[in-house]
């Protein structure tokens, strides 16, 4: 199993930019399938982008152009870098692996304002 701990949240401007990591323990990572997903208030969770053990990525429409999903499996951590932030970005903002295997961590929120 893995287990993960986000951080790189934060408040910003419509436009702006911020860079998620996600830092993971357990021997797994390094050949496992990860994810971000995201879960706005008052919605199901979803899933933002994946990337595989070899670098290879894909991501949900709403994020394609904007956001990328990076790896470094020397640290055991996941990235995600996110441009052109719109508000309907704001939510809490999760790794995992792609499928989900493991327990989720305490996410970190993601607030853009207009």
């Amino acid at each position: 199993q893995v287990q993960m701990v986000e951080s790189g949240g934060g408040l910003v401007q419509a436009g702006g930019s911020l860079r998620l990591s996600c830092a993971a323990s357990g021997t797994a990572f390094s050949r496992s399938v990860m994810g971000w997903y995201r879960q706005a208030p008052g919605k199901q969770r979803s899933l933002v982008a994946t990337i595989t053990s070899s670098g290879s990525t894909n991501y949900a429409v709403s994020v394609k152009g904007r956001f990328t999903i990076s790896r470094d499996n020397a640290k055991n951590t996941v990235y995600l870098q996110m441009n052109s932030l719109k508000p309907e970005d704001t939510a809490a903002y999760y790794c995992n692996t792609y499928p989900i295997l493991s327990a989720w961590g305490q996410g970190t929120q993601v607030t853009v304002s207009s």
